[in-house]
């Protein structure tokens, strides 16, 4: 999958920039790669060489719970893609890159991968990295990540016939596994660190790991801020340029704008830009803004019902939540029609994407019906059923903006909602994860291939009590079927079939409602050279990135 890019370069007049820039970050939500620029460079990259040294100051947001990429998903995870090497990195194009392995052959079958180790990679602590603990990582990660079954389920067994071969032995083809090899997703640890017998999802390494990436651990101070230090020993010559990354936590979107405009951070991922603060934004010379980096990721935004109690395990009460919601009001109004709407599982960048499901037009007739024939009749102040829904503290315009809309819309038709907003991250995901809700507004990303991000949500046998895995205790033996069979095979146009008839399912039974696809921005100081911009963006390490100050 490659997406097409554009770039806007200065017009003239500040007004002309402005409009041109609002028209680009409308069209975000096309889900091509778009890049905007503060400066007459789109990308903030030099012919010069790259000038080692400096500290990159990075906006984060709080509510980190570790770092360690095997056993949990989401933005923060970037953070422990610079402690943890993986066997191949992605370039702009989706194509695999020799990152730990130098080299690797596939059989003709498709069911052997053999990657061969750099012969000089070693662990934060000196410790050579063996094929024994890419063996390790792998069984780790299938088991504990919170998609790892729908990542790995097809892998029998890791043979390590010496310390610098790894060979994957496939139980059928597995059209995802190279795209599911990068660091952020099948992390190399160290087997004599987390193989020690200890839970890894709460290892106390977790918070203080021994890695084998471009930096190595100095220090987390909860709240306030992660330090990572050069790797002298990192296996790739001459990287990484920067001595020290600093992650600075914030609360508020707003204040990470702000400590990027005073000079104070150098740089800003998954910026949470308001409408208000775009034309300000994008005039000041001293800023790059840019939408590339987010390809692989094809984030969905929708409200997730939980399918096990009451009200939510009735398909016309949920049918009714979808009648009631007006996408287009969302997308176009709330959002100010920047991104692009979500008609169901798959991203529209996606080449398995359908553009032929139900798209529950809003009609609050038919949703009154809909809660008339589940039972649901209005009490003397015409409230049919009460009922709670969850939003957390990210996205907060799609998100949180979008619950008080739902609220209103809701009430409409006889549903009286009480909005719960999460502290933080941490407490919304414990009551996600513990299923302890009715319903959520959510986002998950669906990432370079159905099998990495898609089949992880909708898999009986991935309902864990793990945030962002079959949270909502979806199970359909038809779609466990169409999600097996399309994840062992290679042929492009046997799995769109197959991808195709899910789409129509799961749109039909509503596990999850969805609204839009969400748009990421990266802001960054004009010092700021090679940030990383293919398509896993502020996901892939951060060993090319240099200060030119």
């Amino acid at each position: 999958m490659h997406l097409p890019q554009e770039e806007i370069h200065r017009p003239n007049g500040r007004g002309a920039r402005r409009t041109a820039i609002l028209r680009v970050l409308r069209s975000v939500a096309c889900a091509t790669a778009f890049c905007l620029a503060a400066t007459a460079l789109c990308v903030p990259a030099s012919a010069q060489e790259p000038r080692p040294g400096g500290t990159l100051v990075v906006a984060g947001g709080a509510g980190m719970r570790h770092l360690n990429p095997a056993v949990q998903s989401g933005a923060h995870t970037g953070i422990g893609v610079q402690l943890f090497a993986g066997l191949v990195r992605v370039d702009d194009a989706f194509q695999p890159r020799p990152y730990l392995a130098e080299r690797w052959e596939i059989s003709e079958d498709g069911l052997s991968y053999t990657f061969h180790l750099a012969p000089n990679a070693r662990f934060h602590d000196g410790t050579p990295i063996t094929s024994q603990d890419v063996a390790f990582s792998l069984a780790l990660v299938k088991q504990h990540h919170p998609f790892g079954i729908a990542m790995f389920d097809a892998v029998d067994r890791v043979d390590t016939p010496d310390a610098h071969t790894a060979v994957i032995r496939l139980a059928r083809p597995h059209p995802a596994l190279m795209q599911s090899l990068v660091p952020l997703l099948m992390p190399i640890l160290p087997r004599h660190v987390f193989g020690d017998g200890q839970d890894p999802k709460t290892h106390p390494m977790n918070a203080a790991p021994v890695g084998s990436g471009p930096f190595r651990f100095g220090e987390w101070v909860r709240g306030r801020h992660v330090i990572l230090e050069r790797n002298d020993d990192f296996f790739i010559e001459g990287r990484p340029f920067l001595e020290r990354i600093v992650v600075r936590f914030f609360n508020l979107p707003s204040v990470r704008m702000l400590a990027l405009e005073k000079g104070e951070v150098d740089y800003y991922p998954f910026a949470g830009l308001r409408l208000r603060d775009i034309p300000r934004i994008v005039d000041n010379p001293e800023l790059h803004v840019s939408t590339k980096g987010y390809e692989a990721l094809g984030s969905l935004n929708y409200v997730e019902f939980n399918l096990r109690a009451p009200p939510f395990d009735e398909l016309r009460v949920r049918q009714t939540v979808a009648y009631a919601i007006d996408q287009d009001f969302m997308v176009n109004t709330l959002h100010g029609g920047l991104p692009r709407p979500g008609y169901g599982p798959l991203h529209s960048s996606s080449p398995f994407h359908s553009d032929s499901l139900n798209r529950y037009p809003v009609d609050l007739e038919r949703a009154r019906r809909l809660l008339d024939e589940a039972g649901y009749r209005p009490d003397g102040e015409g409230v049919r059923l009460k009922v709670v829904l969850d939003y957390p503290p990210f996205h907060a315009d799609s998100l949180g903006t979008g619950a008080a809309y739902i609220k209103s819309q809701l009430r409409k038709v006889g549903i009286a909602v009480d909005l719960r907003a999460a502290a933080d991250f941490p407490s919304w995901a414990r009551r996600i994860a513990s299923w302890d809700y009715q319903f959520t507004m959510n986002t998950h990303w669906t990432y370079p291939d159905p099998v990495i991000g898609v089949h992880r949500i909708y898999l009986c046998a991935n309902i864990k009590k793990t945030v962002w895995s079959n949270t909502q205790g979806y199970c359909n033996e038809r779609v466990d079927a169409l999600l097996r069979e399309a994840g062992a095979t290679l042929g492009v146009g046997r799995r769109k079939a197959l991808y195709e008839e899910f789409q129509r399912i799961v749109s039909d039974e509503l596990p999850l409602y969805f609204i839009n696809e969400e748009p990421y921005v990266t802001v960054s100081h004009r010092t700021v050279m090679d940030p990383p911009e293919t398509v896993w963006g502020p996901m892939q390490p951060w060993d090319e990135v240099w200060l030119d100050r």
